[in-house]
């Protein structure tokens, strides 16, 4: 939001304090965009900030406006004349429907275009049910969130390696039958609406990133697996093929341990000793029977020892294999999130020791090591601003001024 001029006139931007200018370009999603920075901006306003001509800017209004994404809210300042109108960006004109799915469950949402979930809902599912079973129930799921929405974007957040500007999963180690997998193609017979699917530890990512101001992290994803998405100088670090940040599948640093098989189909990969799958199974060899991720934390709540040393040597193992990542891409902030961050300080404490034990103090001078304050919608914010980026480059905010994107089901 903008602040207030030093007469306290909150139309007038302060002597000085001209924010950027738009070099030699007058595109409406250029106009747009200092409405979704700045908040609420009259003509005037809009002309210091962008460096357009009057009869530019009025025309860039006015398009944005017939299109619903600016609506003239008044309030403006009067210089003697007549006052100038005020304007706002329209969040509520549309929803993206996001849908983060993981291991063993997900979350749908539909967001606004500000990327904050309106409503939303959990299901219970396998991702090994395959592609077609689990986008089922994604899509009844979107259907009963419960309202008529104007459906401008569609976002899948997976648990595994997205080629993203094929919008597919590739090789992904745990997601029997998706790989190569056409899930916007899916999507394309039930909506008019673009598609994206990310990473969903990389979604995460996004959503800590922008909401905290932060823009060196690395977000933990730790449930039922284990993955990791990197967001450095505000981009996402995807690697070549999407691979970047699968923690889950590179080489635990055991040394006195028997070889254990992940279900990827190697051994001693980090998530065969610290994904919320493997605790289970370790407990179950001394007699402690749990269903889900969610009884180890429960397990941990109420002080079981042998759960809270379970946890605490999976934090150790998990520290283990960011450290060198820590080394080499010198994050300012690891945050936390997934069903196992909810052991909180019994798993954190281990991924501390082992950062600090194994990474270069330079690295760690400033670094934090905290659990994420966005629970269980994390996944779906960070998939809604994915798709919201795309949805306002130039060509397609064109297409929107163009003809509005159609309601479910045209």
């Amino acid at each position: 939001m903008m602040s207030p001029s030093d007469d306290g006139q909150p139309g007038r931007l302060r002597e000085g304090r001209r924010m950027r200018s738009i070099d030699g370009g007058s595109h409406a999603s250029d106009v747009l965009a200092l409405f979704r920075e700045h908040g609420e901006l009259s003509r005037t306003d809009v002309i210091e900030l962008s460096g357009l001509s009057r009869s530019t800017v009025n025309q860039r209004l006015a398009s944005l406006s017939a299109a619903g994404l600016l609506a003239d809210v008044g309030g403006g300042e009067s210089t003697g004349g007549r006052p100038s109108s005020r304007f706002a960006f329209q969040a509520s004109r549309a929803v993206i429907l996001t849908a983060d799915i993981g291991a063993s469950g997900f979350v749908v949402a539909a967001c606004d275009l500000n990327g904050v979930p309106l409503v939303h809902a959990e299901r219970v599912i396998n991702v090994w049910e395959g592609p077609d079973a689990v986008l089922s129930a994604v899509d009844e799921a979107f259907g009963g969130l419960g309202h008529d929405f104007d459906v401008w974007g569609i976002a899948i957040g997976v648990p595994g390696p997205v080629e993203f500007a094929a919008r597919r999963v590739v090789n992904p180690p745990i997601m029997t039958g998706w790989d190569r997998f056409d899930i916007a193609a899916w999507f394309a017979g039930r909506y008019a609406a673009p598609v994206s699917v990310e990473n969903d530890a990389n979604a995460r990512a996004v959503a800590e990133a922008r909401l905290h101001h932060v823009d060196n992290i690395i977000s933990l994803k730790l449930g039922t697996g284990i993955g990791a998405g990197l967001v450095f100088n505000g981009q996402i670090i995807r690697g070549d093929k999407g691979a970047a940040g699968d923690i889950g599948h590179t080489q635990a640093t055991m040394s006195d341990a028997e070889p254990r098989e992940c279900r990827c189909g190697n051994l001693d990969c980090v998530e065969a000793y610290a994904g919320g799958w493997a605790i289970q199974r370790e407990l179950e060899k001394v007699g402690i029977h749990t269903n889900t991720t969610n009884d180890i934390v429960a397990l941990v709540a109420s002080g079981d020892m042998e759960a809270m040393r379970r946890v605490r040597a999976a934090g150790r193992i998990i520290g283990d294999a960011i450290a060198d990542l820590v080394s080499i891409l010198n994050p300012r902030t690891i945050t936390l999130s997934g069903q196992l961050a909810d052991c909180d300080e019994v798993l954190m404490s281990g991924i501390r020791e082992r950062v600090y034990q194994h990474t270069v103090p330079l690295a760690t001078g400033s670094l934090q090591i905290t659990k994420s304050t966005l629970g269980e919608l994390a996944g779906v914010t960070g998939l809604a601003l994915i798709a919201i980026d795309a949805l306002f480059e130039p060509e397609s905010v064109d297409a929107i001024l163009e003809a509005p994107p159609a309601l479910r089901g045209a």
